[in-house]
């Protein structure tokens, strides 16, 4: 868990709401579900600022970037909540082509009666 400074709030990263993946990029062969997810999706260790008029930032980056998180609320326990990005985050369309391909081997191997 992470230590809070003075006015930092804790914070988790959590998988996409519709209002994040609505319109993402998702190849052929690979189920909806794959586009909610994000590389840190659970990590709980994490505190935020708030800025001067005391709101908490809107989008938190990682990867020099290429991925993001955006603010959705708080959850029951004052949880600052980010969700996962896809349509903001560069990395997304890289990741999910390897999803795919990863998607299009297994089909391969089940075609071949392998598991």
């Amino acid at each position: 868990m992470a230590t809070l400074l003075r006015g930092e709030v804790r914070a988790i990263l959590q998988p996409a709401g519709h209002a994040q993946y609505q319109g993402a990029y998702c190849p052929p062969g690979v189920p909806f579900k794959e586009v909610r997810r994000g590389p840190f999706d659970g990590k709980a260790d994490i505190a935020v600022r708030p800025d001067a008029d005391g709101e908490l930032p809107k989008l938190m980056t990682f990867g020099n970037g290429q991925v993001v998180y955006e603010y959705d609320g708080r959850d029951n326990k004052g949880l600052a909540v980010y969700r996962y990005a896809p349509n903001l985050s560069t990395s997304h369309r890289d990741v999910m082509n390897g999803v795919a391909e990863v998607y299009a081997e297994h089909a391969l191997k089940q075609a071949k009666g392998g598991q």
